[in-house]
């Protein structure tokens, strides 16, 4: 049974929501960036993930349709965020290569073994939580260049050990996620190490650019699926906010090619580290860091500081904020792999499963019930949710699941 809590404080309609935001500036002109698709395409092992239909649950939820995109299954390494770290480092290379050779790389050379000789070794570094980190050194590992991964020391030890599969030097930092940013920050400046992270900060805004772009792939190809199968359109996409990269990808890919006719997009955050909320509640329109503490078992999500690049996007393009607690987390998991009848069983980790923790506390909880009514969820809701990860912490999973 979840305990039920009082969700009073915990969302939050936009008011900054704009219907037709201006991105023309320079610093929103990485947007314009549109090959992200063909370089993930052109990566040995990619296939689109399944978009899978879960028609009895939005019986049992009274909405009309959700559909999961299953991330449990991309590149083999259960989890999104190969997507952003790979075109990050495709990005990275390219950059030098024109500066040497005045010319772009292809995405389809991008493995090439010459390229690598010609341009010499990389140590690519990282904060992590876990599923980032293993998305850098599994890039890293295909280029056979270094990796150097720096993680909180509470860190569950199998996301540990995910990394050094991928032949990744792990780093243990007493503190939090944020902590880890900046040792990273300062360790790579002392060793000419190159940065691959996805929370922006002050003079480091490119990167983190191309590895939220990287996430669009999810929603370019769920577009694709729906126009195939002749889906309707999502009226809602419940997107996991962390340091806001996937959340930034969904808002941007869909503000950009729906615009004012775009779903409704829904945030959702652990109630332990919520910076999107606070700072949309609390930041007078700046971005503010959470007073959580950080301990959520969403850990994908345990991030201190919203990432400004992130921030710009969300706090126009976002509708609604939510905060929920690990107790729903833990539902949506079993939910996912103890499907009601005649729908597919997900793996879901505790992050992937956050964004169905979201509307499943809309759809249950009476706290949330006006917040329900004015979204307008109601019985012919089209609902998009995005599994971000699997069972990445393989221990907790089964405890959770009761396997």
């Amino acid at each position: 049974m979840i305990n039920l809590i009082n969700f009073t404080n915990l969302f939050s309609h936009n008011p900054y929501y704009n219907p037709n935001p201006d991105w023309s500036g320079e610093e929103y002109s990485f947007l314009k960036t549109n090959d992200m698709l063909r370089f993930h395409k052109s990566i040995p092992g990619y296939n689109p993930t399944p978009l899978i239909s879960l028609s009895s649950l939005a019986k049992k939820l009274n909405v009309g349709n959700i559909y999961a995109k299953d991330e449990s299954h991309r590149f083999g390494i259960k989890a999104f965020k190969a997507l952003g770290a790979s075109y990050a480092i495709f990005r990275t290379i390219n950059k030098k290569w024109k500066n040497n050779y005045g010319s772009e790389l292809s995405p389809e050379e991008f493995f090439n073994a010459d390229i690598k000789r010609k341009l010499g070794e990389f140590t690519f570094c990282a904060a992590t939580d876990g599923n980032h980190g293993r998305a850098v050194a599994w890039t890293a590992n295909k280029l056979k260049q270094k990796s150097v991964i720096y993680m909180p020391s509470n860190t569950a030890k199998s996301r540990i050990e995910n990394i050094k599969t991928e032949n990744g030097k792990v780093v243990l930092i007493d503190g939090t996620f944020d902590d880890c940013v900046v040792k990273v920050a300062e360790d790579s400046a002392k060793n000419g190490w190159q940065v691959i992270s996805d929370t922006a900060y002050p003079g480091y805004m490119e990167i983190p650019g191309y590895i939220m772009l990287g996430y669009t792939t999810i929603f370019k190809e769920a577009d694709e699926q729906m126009n195939l199968q002749n889906l309707p359109s999502p009226d809602f996409v419940f997107l996991q906010s962390g340091v806001g990269g996937l959340s930034a990808a969904g808002t941007s890919h869909n503000v950009l090619k729906y615009k004012d006719k775009r779903p409704k997009l829904i945030s959702v955050e652990p109630t332990d580290c919520d910076c999107f909320l606070e700072s949309i509640k609390n930041g007078n329109g700046k971005a503010i860091p959470t007073k959580g503490k950080q301990e959520s078992i969403m850990a994908g999500l345990n991030c201190g500081i919203p990432s400004p690049l992130a921030w710009k996007i969300l706090k126009e393009g976002m509708d609604f904020f939510l905060a929920v607690t690990d107790d729903y987390a833990e539902k949506a998991m079993r939910q996912y792999y103890y499907p009601e009848q005649g729908d597919e069983k997900i793996i879901s980790g505790e992050s992937g499963a956050a964004g169905l923790a979201g509307l499943i506390a809309l759809c249950t909880d009476g706290n949330l019930k006006e917040a329900k009514n004015k979204l307008c969820i109601n019985e012919k809701s089209n609902i998009l949710l995005i599994n971000t990860e699997g069972d990445t912490d393989i221990e907790n999973f089964k405890k959770v699941v009761g396997i």
